[in-house]
Order: structure tokens, then sequence, then C-alpha cells
């Protein structure tokens, strides 16, 4: 059995890699290498709190803070509801447990459908495989997002200075960037700031705030030159920090913010898909430590 740590968090583990997972969120609050090196910011309150929250049933904001489902507004804050909810834990093993989150009177008032989201962790050797599967228990047509942000720390704890980091990815990423505003997604386009798969990180790049790369190539990077971010069916990526900040985050996502001036119906909102009624959809990253 995996090892509860309190009445809230379960530790699981390899001999390469161990995690810790909170009950609030069903989040990843840590991430060590076999030497017991942090990997993972600490979620300082003074700085950020988050750690790496699960997205859902929205990436980012909607405008107003307010769904329109069928003619009728419900309010949401950023990046929706699962990652201050409570989930339950439904199965756990030495280096895997699962999480389960399900519709209920508080989830409606947000987002009138009714789901299930089962989390599992499961570690294999040095790589942490996160996978969230989202199933409609309805018997509408269901619109979802849904996107993971770990914060990795930055810089790593393997004596490269924070200024000799840098995001290498997959494959080529020419297509121009996206950046928030006022929460929402900018209707203007800005050069890549990926040279030859290659963006060396300085806090200059996020004075602005996020990148969101909506056109994307890539379904891997390479961070840090020790770990490797996979994530196969996530078609969208925002990396983030705080300028300053001791993290950055690698956000896959399934949808991002909505577009500046779009205030429609949800299953209109682009990124968004449709999950019919008894359908699951499935979405997951691994975190593989490669040095």
């Amino acid at each position: 059995m995996a090892s509860p740590v309190s009445n809230s968090t379960v530790s699981i583990s390899t001999a390469a890699l161990s995690a810790e997972i909170s009950a609030t969120g069903a989040e990843l609050v840590r991430l060590q290498d076999r030497a017991g090196a942090d990997l993972l910011w600490d979620g300082n309150p003074a700085v950020w709190n988050g750690r790496s929250p699960l997205l859902f049933p929205i990436v980012g904001e909607v405008k107003g803070n307010r769904l329109n489902v069928a003619g009728k507004a419900y309010e949401i804050g950023r990046h929706g509801f699962a990652r201050t909810s409570t989930f339950a834990l439904v199965g756990s093993e030495a280096a895997s447990c699962t999480w389960r989150l399900e519709s209920s009177d508080a989830t409606r008032r947000q987002y009138p459908f009714e789901f299930r989201l089962d989390v599992t962790y499961r570690i294999e050797g040095a790589t942490l495989h996160m996978e969230a599967r989202v199933t409609n228990t309805g018997a509408a047509v269901m619109p979802a997002s849904f996107g993971f942000h770990p914060a990795l720390r930055w810089p790593l704890p393997y004596g490269k200075p924070r200024a000799a980091h840098e995001i290498v990815f997959e494959r080529a990423e020419p297509a121009p960037i996206r950046r928030p505003i006022d929460g929402l997604l900018s209707a203007a386009q800005f050069a890549t700031p990926v040279r030859d798969r290659h963006l060396r990180l300085h806090d200059d790049l996020f004075e602005e705030g996020a990148l969101v790369f909506d056109t994307l190539a890539s379904r891997s990077v390479l961070y840090g030159e020790a770990i490797r971010v996979d994530f196969p069916r996530m078609p969208h990526l925002g990396i983030w920090t705080k300028p300053g900040a001791g993290y950055v985050c690698i956000e896959p996502w399934q949808g991002h913010a909505s577009p500046e001036g779009f205030d429609g119906e949800l299953a209109d909102k682009p990124g968004v898909i449709a999950i019919t009624p008894g359908a699951t959809e499935s979405f997951a990253m691994s975190i593989a430590l490669v040095r």
C-alpha cells in the first residue's frame, strides 16, 4: 500500500523517485530524487502557493469569470474548481494512487454537468506518470478542458546556475505564441522565443505573463538537461513563472483561456472538447528524471 503521510496526503515511491499527493485538488505536492533532493516547488505562499494544481473543467479564465451554458451564466474562477476540491482516495499501492472527484451541488453551481474525474499517479523507475480520466456521467454532451500545471524547481538541484537553464523542445516551434491579457488569451500574436528548439529561460520572458503555445508541434520537452516532460495527447502548452521566483511551470493543456473578446457558449470556446454521455476522455503527462 501507499504510505499515508497525514490524513490528507499519500506518498508513493520507487528506489529512484518519490512523490507526495494531497487530497486537496489531488495535487502533487512533493517530488524528490533518490537522494531526497526536491524537484518540485515548495508552494511558498509569499510567492505562489501552488505546486502542481489540476485544471478542470476549464483552463485559464473565461470572460467575467462566467461560463455560458444553454443561455445561462455560471460563476467560475480561474482554472476551475478541481484544484480546490477535496478528492477521495479510491486506490493505492506502494508506487501508485488514484483519487476521485464527482459532481455535486457545489460543482453544479459552477458547471452544470454530471462527471467523474479520476486522477492516477504512478511511478515507474525514475518516471512519474500522471493520468486524469474525465467521464461524462450525465445525459447531455459535456464540454470540458483539462490541464496540468507542475512547478519545477528553477534552478534544479544539480549545480547549474539559474541563468543556465533552458527548455529544449522535441520539434521546431516556429509558430507565434500568445500572451495573457486581463486573464484572457491575446488576439495579438507574438514571435516565438524558441530558437532552434531551445528556449533560454530568463525572467524578462515572463514580465508580461505566461508564454502560451496554442499552435504546438512538440509533445515532449527537456528541462534543465535533467527532466523530460512528455504529454503525448495534450495539444497546448503554457510556460510560466513569476519573475525572480524559484520555479518554472511547464503546463500541458487541452484548452486555454478564452480568447480576448469571446463571450459565447462554453461548447464553442476554442480548445474545449465534447464528451458524449457515458464516454471517458483521458489526459496524461509524465515527468522523468533523466540525468
